[in-house]
């Protein structure tokens, strides 16, 4: 029970690794706000926690801003925000990528992190007391061709972790990401590009413990940054990656 008595919300915890988070958090005794634009998604994990659903765009202010009020109306207060709603572009060169996927791509993956921020660290100021857990990836590390503007936002959300983390230390609000590996996600194919056991076998062989990241391997790692364990971490990218960016 490292997590009793705290509150959670996990964006994109309708599926993928926001969901496995939401699980295990509440398996670790947190009462968690599951937030999607994917209502369905969001109700059907919360109704298996025995959590709070909420339909949310990350990328659109009024969104943000009523999910950040119907947490605190019913949650009370929040202890923890996982921002892990996050998307991707095609795979292509990178002037071929639309402008209204870039804006997209920055939009969810980036200025959500502004938005959640605006909306949520005055109340933890107030209590002198939060985390703020961003997920970024390998991708913003050790980049591979043809994900150009999304790697770049993943780049992005490191440097903004670390920056956050400075700035909001003397409030008493730690700011951790972590860097994942490709994985089992709705977002795999997107990434590979098209989903085939040769593609699976090229990207395998530059993870050198020779396989892909599972939702439960995020799920364990966020829980021990989001935990009182972590209480001296902050301004870190942990890479959960097998050796990929050795």
């Amino acid at each position: 029970m490292r997590l009793k008595d705290k509150t959670a919300i996990v964006t994109g915890g309708g599926s993928g690794f926001g969901a496995q988070i939401a699980r295990r958090f509440a398996e670790e005794g947190a009462r968690v706000m599951v937030a999607d634009i994917n209502a369905a998604g969001a109700q059907e994990i919360a109704a298996e926690i025995g959590g709070i659903a909420q339909t949310v765009d990350v990328a659109d202010d009024a969104s943000v801003a009523a999910m950040a009020k119907a947490a605190l109306d019913g949650l009370g207060h929040v202890d923890i925000l996982v921002n892990n709603a996050g998307i991707t572009h095609t795979r292509g060169p990178l002037e071929e990528v639309s402008e209204a996927d870039f804006d997209r791509t920055f939009a969810v993956n980036a200025k959500s992190v502004y938005l959640t921020a605006r909306h949520l660290v005055p109340d933890m100021k107030t209590r002198g007391s939060g985390v703020i857990l961003n997920m970024a990836s390998t991708a913003g590390v050790s980049p591979r061709a043809h994900l150009n503007w999304y790697n770049a936002s993943k780049g992005w959300m490191i440097s903004a972790t670390k920056t956050m983390a400075v700035e909001l230390a003397p409030d008493g609000i730690r700011v951790v990401a972590l860097n994942p590996v490709m994985g089992e996600t709705p977002l795999m194919e997107s990434f590979m590009g098209e989903d085939t056991p040769e593609r699976r076998k090229l990207f395998l062989s530059t993870i050198p413990m020779g396989r892909f990241s599972t939702p439960e391997d995020l799920a364990n790692a966020a829980l021990f940054l989001c935990s009182d364990e972590a209480a001296l971490i902050t301004g870190v990218a942990l890479e959960v990656d097998g050796g990929r960016c050795i």
